[in-house]
């Protein structure tokens, strides 16, 4: 039988693969081959370690649980189109220097762009 700290994982990286649907408390333990009473332990273990969230669920007639990772994906979606990546700039541009991510106005509106905020830099 697996350690409990090797299922912990695997149940761990299950309920991360399903991304924002989550999974059903009654379908990770069957996955998993575990017992209904063995995975309720490991969820709610997960969830007092702050891995995993849980929320209760009316499915098929019966109350479940649906869990969600705390943890996501990594993804360079988020940067993707910062303007550091392609600035002809960016050998020279460093903290203190002539060239540098306080004063850069590309930067400054692609932060504000991307926080949904104005885009009209400080100062104007």
């Amino acid at each position: 039988m697996p350690k409990r700290n090797e299922l912990e994982q695997n149940a761990l990286q299950i309920i991360i693969e399903t991304g924002s649907k989550g999974v059903l408390q009654s379908e990770l333990w069957r996955k998993m081959n575990a017992s209904s009473r063995e995975g309720s332990r490991i969820s709610i273990k997960l969830e007092s370690k702050g891995l995993i969230y849980r929320e209760r669920e009316l499915h098929k007639g019966r109350w479940t649980y649906r869990l969600y990772s705390k943890r996501k994906p990594i993804s360079i979606d988020s940067i993707i189109s910062c303007p550091c990546l392609t600035c002809t700039e960016s050998s020279k541009c460093e903290a203190g220097g002539t060239i540098t991510p306080n004063d850069c106005e590309k930067l400054t509106m692609w932060i504000l762009e991307s926080a949904g905020g104005e885009a009209n830099p400080p100062g104007e």
